[in-house]
């Protein structure tokens, strides 16, 4: 029978069991203990430093929460409101002549006061479950910027026609309930309407609240700082309109309205002594004047479940040193007798080393996701609601993102073949463009292709920020707010990790040949 050079190949269950009682070090068990504790601990301090505290005088008291809307998110109402009760059947239409607002510039560098309305200035006519912050409601209204939009429960936005209000170009308002269902109309002249929007507002009690309202979110500037980065500030904003011709069916109690605002304002220098918030009648006409918001919570100055995680990126540079060593290290003889690392020892290697750091991500992100949550609300401190199944995907996501990034730094290890150069490179490439997009540094577009391009953009997995157009906001990475969603990040990252552990089995594959010829002869 001829001879072969052939040898028998192991099985990748006995490499795997093999490489994981290699492993299974007491100095390498201990490293991950380590990297769980630094990302719960971190996480926790933040929560414990993280304290706010309201007063009353000299009384400290709780502070407010943020309202929670119907989907339990999270959510802003402020508004000044004009109503009358409305039935299970009714409606109500104005016409709108006139929109005006102002705008203040904060001291010390721009302490002045312009006229002017943001762009998701609001006001116009709207349903709603009384005036609880948080309840339901449907509204028709004039914007600042994107002419006429139907808006209900926070999150549902739906553009009507362009353009603004004046005298000579008003808008004609309605808004009809039938039970659960509001159906809003826009008019140029009184008489031939259309259809902007139809909302379904479950829940809602046989008698609700209809009337006019206005409302003007902060307006956002950033201050140039670092390298082209920039720090978000806000500015007080507030909105008055005008409305005429107003008539309710179904429920009102004739020309006598109650009014009030929903939810606190009137404590700026400007409100105080030049316009207040509120609601005057005269000759037949009404005019409401109010600040604030209706929508979804925007992430200036808030905080995020993901704040939590703050220690992630020293736990993952921990284990990003642990698994180069292990990957850059002497391997075992494997069954064809060399001592260099076969692409087969590579792949076991990657099997146990997922698989540790995986478990380490979902303890460590297991714990620290509620517990500093827990403790961040237990101090005082708002933070941004987020759904239970959306926790469920950062904390699995979390646990991705340190198995992905480990087996990319094993890989490197076993392609430089000297530590120090693969640790480097691992953290280069994984860990610094996070950093660096995450501190407002850089300009925006850099940071968010650094997020797009590099391995970094992995950790987009921890992201629970949410886009919504009819919110202001600076969507950047120096926000929390990262470029692609969490899903096409880590895509990203397993790319690199994919191609890294190729071209290492590709070396090492090359080795064994080599040696072998080098006994050979």
């Amino acid at each position: 029978m001829p001879a072969t050079n052939e040898l028998p190949v192991e099985p990748l269950t006995t490499l795997v069991r093999r490489e994981w009682a290699t492993f299974r070090s007491r100095r390498r068990l201990v490293a991950l203990t380590a990297a769980t504790l630094v990302v719960i601990l971190i996480g926790l301090l933040v929560g414990v430093v993280n304290r706010s505290v309201c007063s009353e005088g000299p009384i400290e008291v709780a502070c407010p929460t943020d309202p929670v809307g119907p989907a339990g998110q999270t959510v802003s109402d402020q508004f000044y409101f004009a109503h009358q009760p409305l039935g299970e059947h009714g409606s109500i239409t104005a016409r709108m002549t006139a929109m005006t607002g102002t705008i203040t510039y904060p001291p010390p560098d721009h302490d002045e006061i312009v006229p002017g309305l943001v762009p998701w200035a609001k006001a116009g006519v709207i349903v709603k479950d009384g005036t609880r912050q948080g309840s339901s409601y449907a509204a028709l209204m004039v914007t600042g910027s994107h002419g006429v939009r139907m808006q209900h429960d926070y999150v549902h936005d739906t553009a009507g026609r362009p353009g603004g209000v004046s005298t000579s170009s008003p808008r004609w308002l309605r808004l009809t309930r039938a039970g659960n269902t509001i159906t809003g109309e826009e008019s140029t002249d009184g008489v031939r309407w259309t259809t902007v929007g139809t909302a379904h507002l479950p829940g809602l009690p046989r008698t609700v609240l209809v009337g006019l309202f206005a409302t003007s979110p902060g307006d956002l500037t950033l201050r140039p700082t670092g390298l082209g980065g920039s720090i978000v500030e806000s500015r007080f904003t507030q909105a008055s309109a005008v409305f005429d011709n107003v008539a309710l069916a179904g429920g009102g109690t004739g020309s006598r309205w109650s009014h009030g605002s929903v939810g606190e304002m009137g404590h700026t220098d400007w409100e105080r002594y030049h316009r207040p918030p509120g609601f005057v009648e005269s000759n037949g006409t009404a005019t409401v004047t109010g600040s604030g918001d209706i929508a979804p919570l925007g992430m200036a100055g808030q905080h995020t479940v993901e704040d939590t995680l703050v220690g992630l990126a020293i736990g993952l540079v921990m284990l990003i040193v642990l698994a180069t060593r292990f990957g850059s290290g002497r391997y075992r003889p494997d069954s064809t007798g060399a001592g260099a690392p076969g692409s087969r020892v590579l792949a076991a290697r990657a099997v146990v080393v997922g698989a540790v750091t995986f478990l380490t991500g979902l303890v460590a992100a297991g714990a620290v996701l509620p517990l500093g949550t827990a403790v961040l609300r237990a101090n005082g401190t708002a933070v941004l609601a987020a759904p239970a199944l959306t926790q469920v995907r950062v904390v699995v996501g979390v646990a991705a993102l340190l198995a992905v990034a480990a087996v990319l730094a094993l890989a490197l290890g076993a392609l430089f073949r000297r530590t120090w150069v693969a640790i480097l490179v691992a953290i280069s490439a994984v860990v610094l463009p996070y950093v660096l997009g995450g501190l407002p540094l850089l300009p925006d577009a850099v940071s968010e292709w650094l997020l797009r391009l590099t391995p970094a953009a992995g950790f987009a997995v921890q992201q629970t920020i949410r886009e919504y157009p009819q919110v202001l906001g600076h969507y950047a990475p120096s926000a929390g707010y990262f470029p692609l969603p969490w899903w096409a990040g880590l895509a990203v990252l397993c790319g690199y990790a994919a191609v890294a552990l190729r071209m290492g089995m590709i070396r090492a594959r090359r080795t064994v040949a080599t040696r072998r010829q080098a006994e050979w002869r």
